[in-house]
């Protein structure tokens, strides 16, 4: 019995913390400082993809030809 307690009370956990920006507001009511903050996350999710690529090396410059090569003297 216990643990369907548990189990009720975190399920109800998850349900609102998805509703937050719904019945919470996340940003400012402002028109002019709502604009700013959410320039402000476009810019950080920017430099998360950025960063994300930095971490798999997926900005280096390929090394790689786009034709194949003979690879001996000819």
């Amino acid at each position: 019995m216990q643990i369907k307690k548990w189990l009720l009370a975190i399920v109800a956990a998850c349900c609102l913390a998805g509703n937050t920006g719904c019945f919470l507001p996340i940003y400012s009511g402002d028109p002019a400082k709502r604009g700013e903050q959410l320039f402000y996350q476009s810019e950080n999710l920017r430099a998360l993809l950025d960063e994300w690529e930095r971490i798999w090396f997926l900005d280096q410059p390929t090394h790689l030809t786009p034709h194949s090569v003979h690879g001996g003297i000819i």
